[in-house]
């Protein structure tokens, strides 16, 4: 049962404290606990009594939001995979295991920036603070920004050779910062953005 709050009677405010814990499968240090009526035990022969209600709410975690998140979307492309996460300070790595991962990735990581984009909506829903989920699979964003390093260095020369400036394909901006990161310390060239997204792209040019 995915629940993150529950509203919960019982004799006392330990027993109802006891019955939402039990349902969340979580412990006191997992939750917030508000009590919303410290109920009592009435007169004689409990007489009047009146139990007691608490709301106990599941703390922001987002490793396992974002892993309950991504496993239903798995799910749902029809892919069974493995998903460990790591959190250090505000950043959140999760790297995607399994088979047919060229479906995930998509066409030069489409689905995957897409995938990633909605993984950090998830989580920072609820979070304070807010976290940045990097997203990967089959090593695939080191071997893309590689792949950029090259095709940079090689444009680079091509427009110092032409002398005439020189268009990339449409990127992501995490991609177009790459290209601008790896040209920046060439005295001889200069590197700008162009156009609206999707379409945004780097212009090579030399100064």
């Amino acid at each position: 049962m995915n629940l993150d709050r529950i509203e919960k009677t019982g004799k006392t405010v330990e027993d109802a404290i006891a019955a939402a814990l039990m349902v969340l499968d979580a412990t006191e240090d997992d939750v917030t606990i508000e009590v919303l009526e410290a109920g009592n035990k009435g007169g004689i022969f409990g007489i009047g009594s009146r139990p007691a209600l608490v709301a106990v709410t599941r703390k922001a975690d987002p490793i396992r939001t974002a892993k309950e998140f991504l496993r239903e979307v798995t799910i749902a492309m029809g892919l069974s995979v493995t998903i460990d996460a790591t959190l250090k300070e505000k950043y959140l790595n999760i790297d995607i295991v399994g088979e047919n991962m060229g479906i995930l990735i998509g066409k030069r990581g489409a689905t995957l920036d897409a995938l990633q984009y909605l993984t950090n909506l998830a989580v920072n829903r609820q979070s304070e603070p807010n976290f940045s989920v990097l997203l990967d699979t089959e090593n695939y964003r080191k071997r893309r920004r590689d792949t950029l390093e090259s095709l940079a260095q090689n444009l680079a020369r091509k427009a110092k050779s032409m002398r005439k400036p020189v268009s990339l394909e449409p990127m992501s901006r995490y991609e177009r910062h790459i290209i601008h990161t790896v040209l920046q310390n060439d005295r001889a060239i200069k590197t700008y953005s162009e156009g609206n997204e999707p379409y945004r792209h780097v212009v090579i040019s030399t100064k």
